[in-house]
């Protein structure tokens, strides 16, 4: 009779067993799957940056087999075959579409570089371009300098939109033109006069520096950007964090690591899912062929030692951002060996990539910015070696083709 009884209640014995036992075998699995996956506090130095069924080796991704993403494309300015064109950056204020980037002479940064602006009200049909900022003093097409690689004259690089305490500002740096960067670089802000529909100088943000991005909003509800300073190549590269009160109030901190590590450039951050822990990537002028990464657990006051990710990287400008929806994009030139094509790659959480897209290619592609609004994705980027600056609209709801045809 006993017996009977622990028979009868076997079934039920099974199901408790088995309700202990699945979330055990899940979670183990998954822990298992998962032991190099990153994390900002107990595995900062995962090398885990792109992953899928899809994914043999970084260096060898067959790029024309990716899925293709729809675009629609604009032509914003075209100075083939005398000028350059770069350092293009999106925003969208009082209803239209912003653009602003660095128009110089011959190759890229040298004397008499200005920054120009255009403006479209649906991402596709641009106004001319217009000067954002006057040619540098003495510098312009009147000066024997103009057009040279020369201390002894000026350039100015475009350097993004900032929204700050209800004013449109435009960032701009300015150096001697012989390198990278002159000892009398500084960052300086523009304001946008609605009246006068013009730009006017609004002042410095910061002497000796020169941002990637402009500044973003920090959960602590300071700004932060990056900053390299004149002798970066030797120091390493720096995060600004402030303007709590004022544009031009900042503190640097550096990123200790990234002149040794590596030859950091253009460094890039997100928030990561959690809302309070920060990401950062940089790209290697060591030419290892892959992107840099490093976390922050404390509002950009510090970063741990940088690590290079198994992200493929050709040595070029790239960006991305948070959508919407939760999900992070990033644009880049994801083949190590030249810039050709821009690639976009989306994440779950900001630090592991499983799916990557096909955009725009076929020719030399680099320096794209990205923006979302109203169900869209506007890309810019410089065209045919730095002389056009051009721009693909993208439709968001697009984006899940590549999470069907990436296997």
């Amino acid at each position: 009779m006993e017996n009977y009884k622990i028979f009868k209640k076997w079934p039920s014995i099974v199901v408790m067993l088995l309700m202990f036992l699945i979330p055990i075998t899940f979670f183990g699995c998954k822990e298992d799957k998962t032991e190099d996956y990153p994390n900002p506090v107990s595995n900062p130095t995962s090398n885990l940056m792109l992953q899928g069924e899809w994914l043999h080796d970084p260096h060898k991704i067959d790029f024309d087999k990716l899925p293709k993403i729809p675009v629609e494309h604009a032509v914003v300015s075209d100075v083939t075959p005398d000028g350059v064109n770069q350092h293009n950056y999106l925003a969208y204020h009082d209803n239209r579409y912003w653009i602003m980037w660095s128009d110089g002479p011959g190759v890229e940064d040298r004397v008499g570089q200005v920054v120009k602006y255009s403006t479209s009200t649906d991402g596709l049909q641009w106004d001319k371009p217009k000067f954002l900022t006057t040619y540098p003093e003495g510098s312009g097409p009147e000066s024997p300098n103009y057009n040279t690689r020369t201390d002894q004259g000026l350039r100015w690089i475009s350097r993004g939109f900032w929204e700050y305490k209800g004013e449109f500002l435009a960032l701009a740096s300015l150096d001697e033109a012989k390198g990278f960067f002159g000892p009398t670089l500084a960052l300086h802000a523009f304001k946008w006069n609605k009246e006068s529909e013009s730009w006017e100088h609004h002042g410095i943000v910061m002497e000796n520096a020169i941002n990637n991005f402009p500044p973003k909003k920090l959960p602590s509800g300071e700004w932060l950007m990056s900053r390299r300073s004149f002798d970066y190549v030797e120091r390493g590269v720096d995060f600004m964090v402030g303007a709590e009160n004022r544009f031009d109030q900042w503190e640097v901190y550096p990123v200790f690591g990234t002149s040794t590590h590596l030859e950091a450039e253009e460094p890039y951050w997100w928030i990561l899912p959690d809302n309070k822990n920060l990401m950062a990537l940089f790209r290697d002028n060591r030419k290892s062929g892959y992107l840099y990464r490093s976390f922050s657990t404390d509002n950009g006051r510090t970063w741990s030692s940088p690590v290079q990710t198994n992200f493929p990287d050709a040595r070029s400008k790239f960006h991305g951002l948070r959508l919407q929806d939760g999900r992070y994009v990033l644009v880049s030139n994801s083949n190590y060996k030249k810039r050709d094509p821009l690639t976009l790659a989306i994440s779950d959480d900001g630090m592991v990539f499983t799916k990557m897209g096909y955009l725009v290619g076929g020719r030399h592609i680099d320096y794209p910015h990205v923006l979302e609004h109203n169900g869209y994705l506007l890309i810019a980027f410089a065209g045919d070696a730095k002389q056009k600056i051009e721009v693909v609209k993208v439709k968001v709801s697009d984006l899940d083709k590549i999470m069907r045809d990436n296997k």
